[in-house]
């Protein structure tokens, strides 16, 4: 939808001439993003070490400074996270050194951090298990960082793909701390994704005139100059997946465009959408000409 918007919209020609690379930069931009919020996790773990440093270089020490828990610095995920091969190269490769801002951020997210009942809870248990190593750091994502406003902020000023990659990025790095085991971010993108992506994309170019002489007929009930373009690019993604892509059910199709409208273009969008998908939906299945794979158990 991007990559499309950009051809449609902006001057440069960059996007016209290399429309799958386009796609494939805006790719690597998720995996860098998700690289980054994992990098952060475990240097908010860490930081328990970076603390003790500090306290026991205090000239004036007190208990508090003495006896400084650093269990959370070993957390058994964190370094099954901070081992593994394809995050050792990803934050190598997109150079994840903390800037001052950001290490002001880790500082303050730890404090808040040691100071919540989880915590309290957590450095309490003895010994370790999977259940709360996992679970301190499904709190320090979920309840800490991502419903702090400035790490918010700094995200998304530093990563431009950070409001359309947050929701399905947020389920990812949930799994991941779940499942450790499961990081590969060689393949944060996948290639059934990648392939999915590059041919929708060569798709609504290279059939763009036939799908617009299916949508144009569908439009004479609405003002043309009130549709948004961005309806205009989904409505062609959505016909390209109805007519080429036999293996994506027809359901799917119609609910995943109307939720992507709902987000991304106006509140009548949705409306918009629904309507002339469904529309054309009727028109093909009435000429035969859908023809999708139906996959049962």
């Amino acid at each position: 939808m991007q990559v499309l918007y950009s051809i449609e919209t902006i001057n440069d020609a960059s996007d016209k001439r290399i429309p799958v690379k386009s796609l494939g930069q805006l790719l690597d931009n998720t995996t860098e993003l998700m690289t980054y919020l994992l990098y952060f996790i475990t240097e908010v773990s860490r930081y328990a070490e970076v603390d003790a440093a500090y306290r026991a270089s205090k000239n004036l020490l007190s208990s508090e400074d003495l006896n400084v828990n650093i269990k959370l610095a070993g957390n058994e995920t964190v370094w099954k996270i901070v081992e593994n091969s394809t995050f050792k190269v990803a934050v190598d490769h997109y150079h994840c050194q903390l800037n001052e801002e950001g290490r002001e951020l880790i500082k303050k997210t730890y404090q808040k951090l040691i100071a919540t009942q989880e915590y309290k809870d957590y450095i309490a248990e003895e010994g370790r298990s999977k259940k709360t190593e996992t679970s301190i750091l499904d709190f320090i994502f979920s309840e800490l960082m991502f419903t702090d406003e400035q790490f918010l902020e700094f995200v998304s000023e530093n990563f431009s793909s950070f409001s359309d990659d947050v929701e399905m990025l947020g389920k990812i790095i949930i799994s991941i701390i779940h499942k450790p085991q499961s990081l590969n971010l060689n393949e944060a993108v996948t290639r059934d994704t990648r392939e999915y992506g590059n041919t929708l994309l060569k798709t609504v170019l290279e059939k763009q005139e036939y799908i617009s002489e299916l949508i144009k007929p569908k439009l004479r009930n609405w003002d043309a100059e009130r549709i948004a373009h961005i309806d205009m690019i989904l409505l062609q993604m959505g016909v390209a997946e109805l007519l080429y892509f036999e293996t994506i059910p027809l359901k799917v199709t119609l609910n995943e465009y109307i939720d992507i409208a709902k987000e991304y273009s106006t509140e009548q969008s949705g409306q918009f959408v629904n309507g002339i998908l469904d529309g054309i939906r009727k028109d093909l299945e009435s000429s035969n000409k859908l023809h999708k794979i139906e996959f049962r158990k």
